[in-house]
Parts: structure tokens; sequence; C-alpha cells
């Protein structure tokens, strides 16, 4: 069985060559065990906070605490690179930038600290290019900050700034003039100030404060779960964070994004104020948030880059929460973006956890890119070979990463299946595994992923469909593209190994097509503002049959560009708590199902 499984995984191979590429999200590489909570005995995989460069013939993700880095030439397939150079106690949020014959790295900081250059990130060779930054003008010593002044929009520039540079993004501009923007704080905004890297590495001037937060204004700057807000245990609420800066520059303008209000929830999102020079000023965009994920599996979409991939297509990456063993436990999303004509930026989350295609070409429509396979194991009936007390096998159809199924044992031949209900069509699988006091605070070699997946018609005789192949890594998000439509009903886990303790899954996501009529549009529409026009309720009637809906919404009927996933077992209606006051919207619900999507709802206006 494992043989066959084998060959079934390398036809795949070889057909994906001449076949489309296609992704899913978290996207699929080895993420990392953290070792910050090791003292506590808390173990559990996390990426965040990645920036993507292109740098010659292929793409490098740095992200925070991972010890190294990933180099991928098609952004589908990862390999992770161990560099020459690296901090003991590793990188939180790296600058990253490549000038065509370099690429820089720089770590967060709060005092002075290395550079490090590479002319081979391939063999992962890095060197100084200087091994102390001079001292950040105007800055205090660390922990001489809790009495500086807060800074809001339309202060004068303050005359002392937080210790830094900490979630720092580097720009290099059309003229040669080299910029660093930087911050992480609920209190102080982003800054940025020029570099001169002619010899090393130095700061020009004194840095700039360039925009803050105004969730009084943007209600989706707000803290929290949909942004309701959260507390410390004393009581005292939470503030609402802004961090995550990277500059963009697309027809002459300058695109300074940043992510809020905070990763620990769902809600955490990209905005971008806009200017005409790289230190501004910038002009707050009545389209935000730009990348906002709210709802679904994967859930928040704050803290990334923008970048051009080798034909000119636009992405943006963000930072999902997971927040099951630890509040930073997170994971990577990549999503397809644009720039309009007329300079209106947009991330497409629509389906955004669900396959899309990586494009061979120039592509003008980011939701082009979405494969059309849907979700066919929501809620699905699922049987496990044994199970941990409290950790049930239905969890891993219930599109939720914070549920698990734990296996009795953690030992070869376990399995897992999932009945469809029905014979339908699959075009791929994700299997997200969980974190289940699993041990490892570091990379080791028997920290991998191995495992076969086997399908069936009857749930008695079993064929081969996928398997992880013979080079070994960890696989935490492993996706599974088949190499050709397959029919069948059941869909079957066998395990192989993994490095952890427990074998925990969180969820089995199966895709395809259940073969049948797209559900209607969801009729009697309706949406409200609310007395604090920062919120909006939606409603709609339901649609029969409907696995979920999306709640689309923008700053024009033609702008839809924000979406809000529910599914079909909840509410039809939403309380939109993320609008900005003075800013007039527009509103189309469409419904999806194992078969397809519907046309979208007649789009009602938000005044």
């Amino acid at each position: 069985m494992g043989m066959a499984a084998a060959s079934c995984l390398a036809m795949a191979d070889g057909a994906r060559g001449a076949e489309r590429r296609t992704y899913a999200n978290p996207i699929d590489i080895d993420y990392r065990y953290n070792f910050e909570q090791e003292s506590r005995g808390i173990s559990y995989r996390t990426g965040a906070d990645p920036v993507v460069v292109r740098h010659g013939d292929a793409y490098y993700l740095f992200q925070t605490l991972a010890d190294g880095y990933w180099r991928s030439t098609d952004l589908v397939d990862w390999q992770f690179i161990a560099p020459s150079r690296w901090p003991f106690d590793s990188m939180v949020a790296p600058a990253v930038i490549s000038d065509g014959d370099r690429l820089i790295l720089m770590r967060s900081l709060f005092s002075p600290g290395a550079v490090l250059v590479s002319r081979d990130p391939a063999k992962g060779r890095f060197d100084f290019l200087t091994r102390m930054l001079p001292e950040l003008p105007n800055a205090v010593p660390p922990g001489r900050d809790v009495g500086l002044p807060g800074w809001r929009n339309g202060d004068p520039q303050p005359e002392k700034v937080p210790p830094g540079p900490w979630d720092p993004a580097f720009f290099k501009d059309d003229d040669g003039r080299w910029y660093l923007y930087w911050g992480s704080s609920d209190t102080f905004p982003l800054y940025g100030i020029e570099l001169d890297v002619s010899k090393g590495m130095r700061y020009l001037g004194t840095p700039r404060a360039l925009l803050a937060l105004d969730p009084e204004t943007h209600g989706w700057e707000r803290f929290g779960q949909d942004h309701r807000g959260a507390f410390f245990p004393d009581g005292k609420p939470v503030g609402n964070y802004m961090e995550g800066a990277w500059m963009t520059k697309v027809g002459g303008r300058y695109y300074l994004q940043y992510g809020a209000p905070g990763t620990e929830h769902n809600a955490y999102a990209t905005g971008t104020y806009v200017g005409d020079s790289p230190l501004g000023p910038f002009e707050y965009a009545p389209y935000n948030p730009v990348g906002y994920k709210p709802g679904g599996f994967v859930q928040g979409a704050g803290h990334g880059s923008t970048f051009q991939d080798l034909h000119g297509n636009w992405w943006n990456t963000g930072t999902p929460w997971l927040g099951r063993n630890w509040t930073f436990e997170r994971r990577i999303a990549m999503f397809p973006a644009a720039f309009s004509d007329d300079g209106q930026m947009s991330v497409s989350t629509r389906f955004g956890d669900f396959p899309h295609y990586v494009p061979d070409g120039p592509n003008a429509d980011p939701e082009a890119l979405f494969t059309g396979w849907m979700l066919l194991s929501y809620r699905k009936r699922a049987m496990a070979s044994s199970t941990r007390d409290g950790f049930s096998a239905g969890d891993v159809t219930d599109e939720n990463p914070r549920t698990l199924w734990v296996a009795g044992k953690n030992e070869a031949g376990q399995t897992l299946d999932v009945d469809l209900g029905a014979v339908k069509t699959l075009r791929a699988v994700q299997v997200n595994f969980g974190d289940y006091e699993s041990g490892r605070f570091g990379d080791a070699d028997d920290i991998y992923t191995e495992f076969t997946l086997e399908h069936s018609l009857d749930g008695r005789h079993w064929q081969p469909l996928a398997a992880t192949p013979a080079t070994r890594r960890d696989r935490p998000n492993a996706y599974f593209p088949l190499p050709a439509p397959v029919r069948t009903r059941y869909v079957r886990y066998v395990h192989g190994h993994v490095g952890a303790a427990h074998l925990a899954i969180s969820d089995l996501r199966i895709f395809g097509h259940a073969d049948g009529r797209v559900p209607v549009a969801p009729r009697q529409v309706t949406a409200r503002r609310d007395a604090d026009p920062r919120n909006a309720f939606v409603r709609w009637r339901p649609v029969k049959g409907a696995v979920g809906y999306n709640v689309r919404w923008g700053i024009a009927p033609d702008r839809l560009n924000s979406t809000y996933q529910v599914f079909a077992d909840q509410p039809t209606q939403l309380e939109l708590r993320a609008l900005s006051r003075g800013v007039g919207y527009h509103v189309a619900v469409e419904a999806f199902d194992e078969n397809g999507v519907s046309a979208p709802s007649p789009t009602v206006a938000v005044p």
C-alpha cells in the first residue's frame, strides 16, 4: 500500500509540471517549533511576520523565530535554508530587501546591532554589512520610553522616540535613496528615516513620525475578536496595536502599509496610507482595510509584505492567528493583490483558504486565481482508529484550527476517515496538524511528517490517493493537489510519523465538486448602519443547501474588495465592525456550497 501511494504521488509530481500549480493557505512550509515558552512547557509550531522578496531567479521567505529562511522558484515548493550567520536568539520580524546584487537582512532591534548581507542566499552565505548600527537618533534607551508622550496624526514631530528600530522594513526608491520604516506599539506611531548604505549603514537626519492609529474613526483598528475589545486580568483594556510597516511604490505613489489592531485575534488586518514622497505626508486610504480575513479556517491577514512575482503580479503576505497553545501561535498566508488604474490597493481574501492557482503569466484579476474547488468536508462524519479523551475525530471537519483530534497512541498505522456522504469529485486534500503537549522546542532530525492518504467508494476497499515524498520534512499544513480528479466518497489518513509526542490533527480539509447545480443568490439582503457608524448590520435570507456565505463590501458597487466568510450553520446576519466614519459603503452576499458559488445578491448601499 505504501509503495502504491508513493507511486501515486510521483505521478502527481510529474503531472503538476504540465498543469497549473496550486497552493492553499496556510502555506505548506516546515514551520519551526518555538523556544520562547520552553520554561513553561508550552510547545507549538509557529510562523509570523512574513517578508517575501524576489532575488535573482528565486523568492526568499523570512519570518519570525525560524533560525533560517525558505527559498522557492515557483511560490509553491519552499526549501528551508540554514544560514552561515544568525543571531543566537534568532530574529523577530526582520527587514529584508534585494537591491539586485545583494540581499540585506536586519532583525528587530531595541539597541544597535548587526545588519547581514548575502550575494549567495541560495547557499545561505551571509556576511556582515555592519556589525553594529549607530544609535538611532533621538531614541531613548531601552526601558526609558514609559514616560514618553504618545503621538497622534497631526501632532508636531516628537523630540524623542522609543528605542528601536523594532519591526523594521527597508525601502529603496527609484532614485537610489534608501529608507527604513519601523514601529510596534499601542502608544507610538510608525516612524521613517533615510539611510546611507554607501559604507555599511547609517542614519541620515532624525526619525519622522508618519502615521498613528485612529480607532475612534476607523472601526477595523479596534482591538479584540471582531474588534470587540479585550481586557487584562486587572480589568484594564488592551490597547490597539500598530506594527509591521511595509513600503510599496506603484505609479509614483507611496503605499505605507501597517498591521493592526493586534495579532492575537481573527481581525488582524493590513491597512495603508498613501503619499507622494517616501517620508510623507501620508493620507489614510478610505478603502481600508486592504487585507482582511476574519472568517473561515484561516483567520487574520495582518503584518506581512507586498511583492511582485516574475510576471509582474502583486501578492500580499500576512499572519493568520492560531492561538490554541499560546497567544502568539500563528501561521503564514499569501493572497493575490492588485493596484487599480486609479491607485486603489486591494488584497483578495475571498476563499482565501481554499486552493488557488499560482499564475504562469500576467494576471489582471486576483479573484481569477481561485480554482473553484469547493470545500467538501465541512461537518462531515469522521471516524478514528483511536481517540484520546476529549479530542473527538469530529473536530477535524469543523474548520476550526483550535480544536483537535488526538489519537490514543502516536504510532504508525493509526487512521482517520472522513465520509463525504456521497460520491464526489476530489481535487485536493489539506492535512492540518496541531500541537498537543508536543514537547518540542527546536529543530531535530526526527521532526518530520510521514503519512499516506487513501480513498474508497464503499468504506471497505481502499486505494492510494497521495503520500508524503521520500525526502523528509515537517508538514504542519500539508497540501496535496491531485494529478487528476478522483471520484470517491471516503478519504482516509494513514499515519506514519510526526515529531511530536502526540498525533494531533486539527482539520482534514477536502476540496473538489459535488457535481450539482450551484446555489441561488441570497435574497432579501439588507444593510443598516449602526448609531456608531463604524458598525453595520447585514442580513440575508438563508439559501437551501448552502455551506456558507461571503459577505462582500467596499466603497463602490464595483469595488467589493473585502470579504467576511460565514458558515451556513451560523446566523444569516453579520455585525460588520470594520467600517470608517465618513465613508459610504456597498455590500452584497454570495452563497457557496459543494457545487460552486452563486451569483452575488443585488448590491445594497450602506450610507
